[in-house]
């Protein structure tokens, strides 16, 4: 979820097209005006298509990590994503949270075209350190799922909320990324790039295990390149790797990403696909539709996607109210999983907001989120 301005502007390689959008690159314009022409790779995967763990129905993106947030993920801040009150009754809300981040905000890309450096082992390892930490990230969201608990606000039986971490793409190329075993990776080597994410993952999992977390579990990753362009042949053994651990290989390529169709060949398991109708009025009504029916075509869930402009006094509210309205009617709440980009916190601000339009959109979200909470979970 990135911006052509970032990608133009950090990575000048990129070549790309520019339209304000959160991805990036010309892969999502090149064929804009003649999608017709779009060649789609769906040739039969000679991987089985297996889950591990269960999949969240709603799924919030939580960036952080980087230098570059004013937004601190206390107990606090968690409070409107765990729960929300709905005709009057207490109700749990996201059972997923996704924990990603981008660019560490001092020069470093956590995937290509971020930045004009690679992040290296020190940044990966901050990264996961910041979600540990105490008082923030997963710590500061199971602290108030405890306090949500203890209150007796919601009635009913409690599942454990699901947790998604990233794994940051080792840039091709690569040199100074750091050291493993006493041995310098190099990421021309494609053993090399894969060392890493192994060892990220081993780390991810033994920080998990460590803070033995009453009210969340770790379920698995996600592969943060958005394209499979430098992942095509890493993914599928990066996936080998998790599904031996018995997590979940989760990935959320944008409209016309290099690869989107190919998820299941590329080796994912968890794949949904990205509209980026929100970010740019150039976009038409139209791109819903078409995403739904590729979706609906490669067997992809959905995601929504919506920043601080859907707030009433920055006027894009609307877009945001024309993806619940096409999703509604091709029925992606009751069949599919949806993830949720919100650009920062926008989904905390709406909470938050007195503007009526903006408590009423609020309202329509929370009430899609409890009335799948309140469903038999989803089998994809």
């Amino acid at each position: 979820m990135m911006t052509n301005l970032q990608k133009i502007a950090a990575f000048p390689l990129f070549l790309c097209f520019f339209i304000t959008s959160i991805t990036a690159c010309s892969q999502e314009l090149k064929h804009e005006d003649n999608e017709e022409d779009i060649i789609f790779k769906d040739e039969p995967s000679t991987r089985e298509l297996k889950h591990y763990q269960a999949i969240p129905n709603d799924l919030v993106l939580i960036y952080d990590g980087g230098a570059h947030r004013s937004i601190q993920w206390n107990k606090e801040h968690f409070a409107p994503y765990v729960s929300a009150q709905v005709n009057g009754e207490e109700n749990w809300l996201f059972d997923g949270f996704l924990f990603l981040e981008i660019h560490d905000g001092q020069g470093r890309g956590f995937a290509s075209g971020y930045q004009a450096m690679a992040a290296r082992k020190t940044e990966w390892e901050n990264l996961l350190k910041n979600y540990f930490a105490k008082g923030n990230g997963i710590h500061a969201l199971n602290e108030q799922i405890e306090e949500v608990k203890k209150a007796g606000k919601v009635t009913g039986e409690f599942e454990k909320r699901k947790v998604v971490l990233c794994i940051p793409e080792p840039i091709p190329n690569q040199t100074d990324w750091g050291q493993l075993n006493g041995r310098s990776l190099q990421f021309f080597k494609k053993e090399d790039r894969l060392d890493a994410c192994k060892w990220y993952i081993d780390y991810a999992e033994q920080l998990f295990q460590n803070a033995s977390f009453e009210h969340v579990e770790l379920i698995g990753f996600y592969w943060l390149a958005e394209e499979a362009t430098n992942s095509r042949n890493l993914a599928n053994d990066v996936a080998d790797y998790v599904y031996e651990k018995k997590y979940d290989f989760y990935w959320i390529p944008y409209f016309n990403s290099d690869g989107y169709s190919e998820w299941r060949n590329l080796g994912f398991n968890v794949p949904y696909y990205q509209p980026n109708y929100f970010f740019s009025e150039s976009v038409p009504y139209s791109r819903l539709q078409e995403a739904c029916n590729r979706a609906n075509k490669f067997q992809m869930n959905m995601e929504i996607e919506f920043d601080d402009r859907a707030l009433k006094s920055k006027g894009w509210g609307y877009r945001l109210t024309d993806y619940l309205d096409v999703y509604e009617k091709n029925g992606v709440f009751d069949s599919l999983k949806v993830a949720y980009y919100q650009g920062g916190d926008a989904f905390y601000k709406l909470s938050q907001s007195e503007n009526e339009e903006d408590l009423a959109l609020y309202q329509r979200i929370i009430h899609l989120i409890t009335q799948r909470a309140n469903k038999p979970r989803i089998d994809q």
